[in-house]
């Protein structure tokens, strides 16, 4: 909180991670932590309430779904998907999603 104003300033977490892990990680690594922040606009509001970015490994975003509903609409999706989110992140990043049934946590 800033003392003099009264008011505090908030950092989104995925920026703390990508200062740090650009300290210790190869710059393509840390890229995959700015999909946090374009998942609700590369994707819409109906899919980023129902699924949430996990995991990425070796091209492949581990996706955590709502419902087993949900992860077959977005297995028709996919390659949309990785498109748009490949779009935003100005690079072939993403190359395969992996859904699974998971607590989204927003």
């Amino acid at each position: 909180m800033n003392k003099k104003t009264g008011t505090s300033h908030l950092t989104h977490i995925s920026d703390i991670l990508s200062k740090a892990l650009s300290k210790y990680k190869p710059p393509q690594e840390t890229e995959i932590t700015q999909i946090w922040k374009i998942w609700d606009l590369s994707l819409g509001t109906s899919i980023a309430q129902n699924a949430k970015p996990d995991t990425f490994k070796n091209g492949q975003l581990q996706v955590i779904v709502s419902s087993s509903v949900w992860i077959h609409q977005l297995k028709f999706l996919e390659k949309e998907m990785i498109a748009n989110l490949n779009a935003r992140l100005n690079t072939a990043l993403i190359t395969h999603l992996r859904f699974k049934i998971g607590e989204i946590h927003y």
